[in-house]
């Protein structure tokens, strides 16, 4: 049980002050570095003090434009949909290396990140909805195993523990044409680098019903479900499968359905509390407390027991309304994950 690891999924809310609008300026026109930088690295940082083992790169940016928006410019493409090994960078993770430093520098160790890349799937659909090029799908695979090859390469001042293909859209998109085994092939291609390496590759899924693809590919060995919110997502999914194919679990133990929990505020206290504000610190004081969050970890291990590997919120905290909330629930997270391992 002591080797539970506590890792998040990777969107952060802004600091008091910043916008969205402002955010996607700074990242697209390069023209207040400083500032951009000093807003990741101390999310990054906030996320370390709140004892998150293996934490995400802060994502402040769509998750598809991200890397869309490099492998769609001519200028970054050896051919359409396949980006060029140099141009296959994740910004953010060069903005981290200075905050890393300073955590060496007070603790001795590097950081343990957590890379997450939005999955071939997901940017296929964005592109082309419900058609079947197979051929560009497995192009933006080999895109994203680049930017996964250098994340990696690249890394000086922390360790990459773990990297995670980002498919929200298998088992819940009607849209998808492609067959399983088409699936599996574009995500052991996607795959293919971290699958060398010693580290755990995840694939975060926002319903598992669709679990036996990861655990038909060869080199994911961790599959997410957002079992906090969706309890029985858990009963969908077959322990013997899990040990037939040597996966793995990162279970979600606490709530991030952030508007789902205000909406319970709002009945209690016949409010808008958006606009008043002053309840919302009762999502982390009341809510999502230590405790039931060590309840939800004994349930889910009563269930699959060491196939558990990794646990922490369901799904990001980019919409929640200040990165003090945030902050709080992932060291509730931290809290109720050392309760369950006395």
């Amino acid at each position: 049980m002591s080797d539970l690891i506590f890792d998040d999924i990777g969107s952060y809310p802004l600091p008091e002050g910043v916008t969205k609008e402002w955010m996607e300026s700074a990242f697209s026109k390069r023209n207040n570095d400083e500032k951009l930088f000093s807003v990741i690295g101390s999310a990054f940082s906030q996320k370390l003090d709140a004892g998150v083992q293996v934490a995400t790169y802060p994502q402040f940016q769509d998750m598809n434009q991200q890397f869309l928006s490099i492998i769609n410019d001519p200028e970054c493409v050896e051919e359409p949909f396949k980006v060029k090994e140099d141009k296959a960078r994740i910004l953010e993770l060069d903005i981290l290396e200075e905050a890393a430093a300073e955590y060496r520098d007070k603790t001795g160790e590097k950081p343990d990140v957590r890379v997450c890349v939005t999955g071939p799937l997901e940017l296929y659909l964005k592109e082309f909805g419900g058609t079947q090029y197979t051929d560009i799908l497995n192009l933006l695979a080999v895109s994203i195993d680049r930017f996964i090859s250098n994340s990696i390469k690249s890394a000086k001042n922390f360790n990459i523990r773990t990297v995670s293909i980002d498919e929200p859209s298998i088992g819940i998109n009607p849209q998808i044409m492609f067959t399983d085994a088409e699936l599996v092939e574009a995500l052991t291609t996607a795959t293919s680098y971290a699958g060398k390496q010693n580290m755990d590759v995840e694939i975060h899924l926002h319903s598992p019903l669709h679990y036996k693809i990861p655990c038909d590919t060869p080199n994911i060995n961790v599959i997410g479900v957002e079992s906090a919110a969706n309890p029985s997502y858990l009963d969908l999914i077959d322990r013997k499968v899990l040990e037939d194919t040597d996966s793995f679990l990162r279970v979600g133990v606490a709530r991030t359905d952030i508007f789902n929990l205000a909406s319970v505020l709002n009945e209690k206290y016949n409010t808008n509390v958006w606009k008043d504000t002053q309840y919302l610190p009762e999502i982390v004081t009341e809510m999502e407390t230590p405790d039931v969050i060590t309840k939800r970890l004994e349930k889910a291990y009563s269930i699959f027991g060491e196939r558990i590997k990794y646990v922490g919120p369901d799904c990001g905290l980019g919409s929640w309304p200040t990165q003090e909330i945030a902050g709080q629930l992932l060291t509730n997270v931290a809290r109720g994950i050392e309760n369950f391992c006395k």
